[in-house]
């Protein structure tokens, strides 16, 4: 007898369980045609959401289409580790407890790490099994779970490593220092998307920087406008409008740099904006992206004066070593307005750069990282998308990938 009306949950789950029990959503070894699709793994951390089932339902549909036309179909599934991002759920885990990893230590905390992902990987795969995904579980399967494979398995970390290593051979990937986002909590680089930058009250000061007289004489001064003045501390000029008559005459005099004992060149860039603060800015090519392109242009050596947990480090003068960065402003201040430098602090509207993960100030820090070399790779796909080898729906996207 018919039910009075359709209850897809029961029908669904039966029938999905009777096809994957039977295999039929496995591949056939090397029988060809073959018709295959690698899922773009899911982040362990959460659950599937819209944008994930309209991508599997598009995939879904079309190996079963391949799969009645008698292919070999193979749909590779997995999930991914989605390293920082696992890291913070398990610390707030941990948190809870009144632990930290450091507690832990490194071994007992990738431990805590694994057993979060058996938790929330099942629970993607549950979904996926729900929205009767007709994919191969058991290929790449390591953990012998019928959930594909996870992206910090034994096997894929290897080939992570191997892949790695031949790019690298080849050219196409290399590791050199530049200034990236550094989240000084998780101790590690964040991509401009995971940046949040917001509009928040904060303060501007102006500090005077007193002009280097050869006769031993007061030469007068140059001030300059800042809202991080802890960052000073690594300054390797002052700049100034090539086209601001006010300064013109001390180009390429030197300044005695507050705090240091140092003396730094005054120089002249379109960088400047004569209508910022005083029309001079201090340079710091290892804290600032915008000071890290005028130092290349300059030839400055970038000094970077921070640890990589935003504590000031040796570079920084002996008084402020080990200082916490905003620990380290109220020192900077307080010694500037002692010494009679400090001309001015205002209030002031400013755009905070923030760790979409952790909620803290992000710091230019400048770091080791590996990049692509993108030129050929570059090249090659602006040539295919001109000659219309390649093409883009709808169209307008063109403009915005030339």
């Amino acid at each position: 007898m018919l039910d009075k009306s359709f209850n897809p949950a029961g029908i669904e789950q039966r029938w999905y369980q009777r096809w994957e029990s039977a295999g039929w959503f496995r591949h056939k070894d090397h029988a060809v045609p073959a018709y295959c699709i690698q899922l773009p793994p899911p982040n362990v951390t959460g659950t599937l959401h819209m944008g994930h089932a309209f991508q599997q339902t598009l995939m879904d549909a079309l190996i079963r289409y391949h799969r009645m036309r008698g292919l070999n179909t193979n749909w590779v599934v997995g999930t991914d580790h989605a390293g920082i991002a696992t890291q913070i759920v398990v610390e707030r885990q941990l948190q809870d407890e009144g632990k930290s990893r450091h507690d832990l230590g490194r071994d007992k905390f990738v431990e805590r790490v694994w057993q979060w992902k058996q938790q929330s990987g099942s629970t993607i795969t549950r979904q996926m099994r729900r929205l009767g995904a007709s994919a191969n579980w058991d290929y790449a399967d390591t953990e012998g779970q019928r959930a594909g494979y996870f992206t910090m398995d034994a096997k894929m970390s290897r080939a992570v490593v191997e892949v790695f290593v031949r790019l690298h051979e080849e050219g196409l990937i290399y590791r050199g220092k530049r200034l990236v986002n550094w989240d000084p909590v998780l101790g590690t680089a964040v991509s401009d998307l995971e940046v949040d930058s917001e509009e928040e009250d904060g303060k501007i000061w102006e500090i005077r920087y007193p002009l280097e007289d050869e006769g031993g004489g007061d030469a007068g001064s140059i001030s300059v406008a800042t809202v991080r003045p802890e960052t000073m501390l690594g300054d390797v000029a002052v700049a100034v409008n090539p086209k601001d008559d006010r300064f013109s005459k001390l180009v390429g005099k030197r300044v005695r740099l507050p705090l240091t004992g140092k003396t730094i060149p005054v120089i002249a860039d379109d960088y400047v904006d004569p209508e910022f603060g005083t029309g001079a800015v201090k340079i710091t090519p290892a804290h600032d992206f915008n000071d890290y392109q005028v130092g290349k242009r300059h030839n400055l050596e970038p000094i970077s004066v921070m640890t990589l947990d935003a504590r000031m480090n040796d570079q920084a003068p002996q008084k402020y070593r080990g200082l916490e960065r905003f620990a380290a402003r109220k020192q900077v201040l307080a010694d500037l307005q002692s010494e009679g430098l400090l001309v001015s602090e205002k209030k002031h509207r400013l755009r905070v750069p923030r760790s979409g993960r952790t909620g803290v100030v992000v710091e230019p820090m400048l770091t080791d990282q590996w990049f692509v070399a993108m030129e050929g790779l570059a090249k090659r796909g602006l040539e295919v998308v001109a000659s219309g080898e390649v093409k883009f729906f709808p169209e307008h996207w063109t403009k915005t990938y030339d």
